[in-house]
């Protein structure tokens, strides 16, 4: 049986190898070496999430010296939390409505460039490549974000969470209070505003429809920046847990 790729991605944003299979493909630029080991863990802050097939493409063998390392996420949710955005390529619709709930959080932000930036400054803590998490309490958060309980990264559901795995997600349990909040603020607003992309949002493992919306449980922010209402913590990059899939292309 062969090796499993280190092309997984955690919630966390880790870059883990694992045989499980992901529902949402993506990329961070060339991540890996001659040999197609991954030797860094992004280039540039431009982090996509694609569909897993667009327009017949596909990519044999599915390391390519120099091209993009394709990376695979549990479900839409999964690469929400890690900081990846839709690709205006493959995404186009889910992109350009994207980008309409941005520009009512953050109205100065012009682009994909400027996007990019500022959701690379809520992903890592400034000049370090450490995670970023942020605080808030759980009656405030929508749908499909993630926190980090004792160490695990944990889907925000129907008033309980649900732990996250490369497989797919555990038992719910309730919990209630304040825990760091994974998933970075902008795209908690973005899951707030009832998000309902075209890839599978919830994988099936957490007991709905690829196709059900979140429920909003936090109004859309409007005029304030998340980043006025969430305290960031730092934490150390654990080691993880990772995958592979299907096709794809860049974005």
């Amino acid at each position: 049986m062969p090796m499993a790729l280190r092309n997984r991605v955690t919630p966390l944003g880790e870059i883990v190898a694992t045989p499980a299979r992901g529902l949402v493909y993506g990329n961070r630029g060339c991540l890996h070496d001659a040999r197609g080991e991954v030797r860094r863990a992004f280039v540039g802050r431009r982090w996509i999430a694609c569909r897993l097939e667009f327009r017949g493409r596909r990519r044999h063998p599915i390391v390519q010296p120099g091209r993009y390392t394709a990376l695979f996420f549990l479900d839409e949710a999964t690469a929400l939390a890690a900081g990846h955005r839709p690709c205006a390529e493959c995404r186009r619709a889910d992109y350009d409505r994207f980008v309409a709930v941005w520009r009512e959080l953050h109205p100065g932000d012009a682009g994909a460039d400027a996007i990019d930036l500022r959701l690379h400054d809520e992903r890592l803590v400034a000049g370090t490549r450490e995670r970023r998490l942020h605080e808030q309490p759980l009656s405030e958060l929508p749908d499909g974000a993630f926190v980090l309980d004792d160490g695990v990264p944990q889907l925000v559901l129907a008033g309980a969470l649900f732990p996250w795995s490369p497989a797919g997600y555990g038992p719910p349990r309730a919990r209630v209070g304040r825990l760091p909040v994974v998933t970075p603020p902008s795209l908690v607003a973005l899951l707030a505003s009832g998000w309902e992309p075209g890839v599978p949002l919830l994988h099936p493992s957490a007991g709905v429809s690829h196709a059900s919306p979140p429920r909003r449980r936090a109004p859309r922010p409007r005029a304030r920046s998340p980043s006025a209402v969430a305290r960031p913590s730092r934490l150390r990059r654990p080691s993880g847990t990772a995958g592979r899939s299907p096709s794809a292309r860049r974005g």
